[in-house]
This record gives structure tokens, sequence and C-alpha cells, in this order.
């Protein structure tokens, strides 16, 4: 089982990153990630170096998110709607809403376990069953849940927890589990912890014999070698598939260790992996952007990244992770009983829809000025 033990809280930010810098800090730094990665996904460092030398910086015409910026703004959507109270029932209804039940985008529903858990919800079968298919051990759920972080900025263990009820409908076993070590490791970043605490607080929430804490483990012994004995230490040889959570998460926490939190170098480490190189450079864009705070990402870098394209999810056309990021941390207004919303509107809808907008029965968003706790 996990690790109960515990460290000292953590302070609330002070200085110069606050709670907003370090929100906006995760979410950008994922979308940057995932768009600096998208070009290198399911290659070998060979291949890389053959084809760019190393990785500095965008190597696509038009850098943009994929599927794992839209999913993670579908969300924080989710999340800003209903916070704490979030049940897999609303994430099941969202799923249905916003991307079963509507036509798909050119890249039909993103990943492997996203197709699954899709063609599952559509025969009628119901969360948790919906997560029952051949990729649910996949990085889809990882991918999406730095968001969990954020609204639970320092409390690992909540923000553990709303990523397993948000990879209920679509993973099950080590997908869950890679999904809740990232979470816990933003929300540990969020409040100012040290690398090392970041990823303690990843490994207090997964059991400790999970193939996903033995891949952390392997990571953080070989991260202070750099990335190739990171990447040796993780990787799989011979297995054709990318997506394997417990890989995907451990090359991410790897490259983050490697570069003792340094949002630049943790990012271009993660893409010069290769691998699964869009979420592993997301999930380490997002712990080192929560981290060092917004303000760490270079300009140009962060000058690229515009609204979600809608290229996977097309009802997340129009949103950016910064107004997500924005939602997260907002204090509700004196006496309201509901997470603000945002009112952009997806193409083709009549309004923004239930992960668009504010309900009015649920809880309000965290507020940047709440008691912090990290365990580990």
């Amino acid at each position: 089982m996990a690790s109960t033990a515990c460290i000292p809280p953590v302070p609330a930010p002070q200085g110069a990153v606050g709670l907003r810098d370090r929100a906006r800090g995760a979410l950008l730094g994922l979308a940057v990630g995932d768009a600096l990665g998208a070009p290198a996904e399911n290659m070998k460092p060979s291949e890389i170096r053959a084809r760019w030398g190393r990785i500095t910086g965008y190597v696509a015409d038009r850098p943009a998110g994929t599927d794992d910026t839209e999913y993670a703004i579908f969300s924080g959507l989710l999340l800003a709607r209903h916070g704490a109270a979030l049940t897999q029932a609303h994430v099941e209804t969202a799923w249905h809403e916003w991307i079963a039940d509507r036509e798909e985008g050119p890249f039909r529903g993103a990943g492997f376990s996203e197709r699954g858990t899709l063609e599952n919800l559509r025969r009628g079968l119901a969360a948790p069953i919906s997560a029952q298919h051949r990729h649910a051990w996949s990085d889809g759920l990882a991918m999406r849940a730095a968001p969990h972080g954020v609204f639970a900025a320092g409390r690992p263990a909540e923000a553990a927890r709303l990523a397993a009820v948000d990879g209920s409908v679509s993973h099950e076993g080590e997908g869950i589990y890679g999904g809740q070590a990232v979470a816990a490791g933003v929300a540990a970043a969020m409040a100012g912890a040290s690398t090392v605490a970041v990823v303690a607080s990843a490994l207090a929430v997964v059991p400790d014999d999970s193939w996903t804490a033995r891949c952390l483990r392997r990571a953080m012994t070989a991260a202070h070698r750099g990335e190739r004995a990171v990447r040796s230490a993780v990787v799989i040889g011979g297995y054709p598939w990318t997506d394997l959570a417990p890989e995907a998460v451990a090359l991410a926490f790897g490259a983050y260790a490697a570069a003792d939190g340094d949002f630049t170098d943790a990012v271009l480490t993660a893409v010069n992996m290769g691998r699964d190189a869009d979420t592993t450079a997301a999930v380490a864009g997002a712990l080192a952007g929560a981290t060092r705070g917004v303000h760490a990402i270079p300009p140009d870098w962060a000058a690229a990244i515009g609204p979600a394209r809608g290229s996977c999810l097309p009802t997340m056309a129009g949103h950016h992770v910064l107004e997500v990021a924005d939602l997260l941390t907002r204090e509700a207004p004196p006496g309201a009983g509901h997470a603000p919303g945002l009112t952009r509107r997806a193409p083709g809808t009549a309004d923004a829809g239930p992960v668009g907008t504010a309900s009015a029965a649920g809880p309000p968003v965290r507020g940047a000025d709440e008691a912090t706790e990290v365990r580990t």
C-alpha cells in the first residue's frame, strides 16, 4: 500500500511565485510540453537526432497542443464546475454530452484508451465498466490529471482522489495510479514543495508494489545521470506501444528530477527521450510549471499557445488553458454556491453547456488562501 508517512506542511507560496502564477505555469506548461513533444511522439532518440539533431524548441510550423491539452481542458472545466463534489456520474455524463454523443474531430477521440472508452459508452456500458478495455493502463488519465493538482494545491491526497474519480470512466489499475501520481505531484509543486518532495508526494499516493511505483523509483535512481540513464531504466524494450502509464509517468518525473525542476531543461529532456513524447513533456511541463511558475516558461514558447483548436475534442475549441488555470484558483464571490464558469461557446452549440458554465448546485472553487498540506 502507499505510504502514509507525513512531512511538515508546505507553507503557502510567498513572494514572486504565487498560487495563480503556479496554476498558470502548470497548465500552460502542460500545453507547451505537449506542443513541443508532439512531432517526436513514438520516435526513438536516434530517430529524433537524425531528423532534428537535439530538439531545443518548436519544430512544427504551427505548434499546438494535441489530445493531451484538450482532455486536460475538458477535465479542468469539469472540475471547475463540480469541485470537490465531483462524482463518477458527473464524469460519465460529461463524456457522453461533450464527447461520445457528438461528432468527432479529425483525431476521432484521441488515443487507445479514449477510443476504448468511447466505444464502451456508445454501447451503453456505464462506468466503471466503460473503463474495461485493452488500454485501461494507458497514460490517458495522466495526461489530463494536472488540473486536479492545481485545484487541490498543497493536498496531494485530495488531488489523487479527484484524479481517480475522473479516471474511473476510462481507466483501471496502473492507468489510475499514473494519473494519481501526476495529480499529487502537481499539488505538491503548487504549494512550493522541493523537487524531492514533489516526487515523494507522487509515490505516496500509489501502492508501493505497483508497476507505477517501481518505475518511478527506477527513474529517480537514474535521474542524476541524465536523460539516457532515465530512459534506459524505465523504457520497456521491444514493446510497440508507447502509452504505458507506468513508463510515461516515470519518464516525465525522471525528466523533471534530472532538471531539478527547471522548466526548459525538464521539458526538453522529456521531448528528446522520445516514446510518448507529447505526454511525457506535457507532464514534465505541468510539474515544472507548477514548481517555477508561469514566468519560467520561455516567452516565445508561451506565445505560441493559443485557444484549443478542437482537433481532438471539437467542444473544447476556443478554450484556453490559462482560462482553466484561473477558474481553478479563483475565489468564489461571497455567498456564491457554485464555481465560476467560462462563457466561451463551443462551435455549433447553443451555449457553453455542462462543463463550460457554472453549476448552481456545485461547490465553489477553492480559493488561493485556503490552508495547504503536503503528505508523502
